[in-house]
């Protein structure tokens, strides 16, 4: 299990990043368009830096909604190895079966 507070910080960090998405993505289009005069891109990216870092969706970190872990991390499922393991070991998981030969 991971430490209560990596968890209760990624949680931080994703409300960041859903509260700033939209205002980061308009700067960096500001930022992007070469035909934009100078002045006003260089503002944007000035306000840009002005931003929250943990709202940059870079920052994130994928982990476990079961245990939290950071690591072995299953997109599709949203846990990691160790617990889809334990999970479908117990019958929790739809059409999970253990494979033997």
């Amino acid at each position: 299990m991971a430490k209560k507070g990596k968890i209760e910080q990624n949680k931080h960090r994703r409300e960041l990043v859903d509260k700033y998405a939209a205002k980061r993505a308009a700067l960096k289009a500001i930022t992007k368009n070469a035909d934009a005069p100078m002045e006003e891109r260089f503002r944007a990216q000035l306000a840009l830096a002005d931003l929250p870092r943990n709202g940059s969706k870079v920052r994130l970190r994928n982990r476990c909604e079961v245990t939290g872990r950071p690591r072995a991390y299953y997109r599709k499922l949203k846990m990691s190895r160790i617990a889809l393991r334990e999970l479908g070991n117990n019958g929790q998981i739809p059409g999970l079966v253990k494979s033997s030969w």
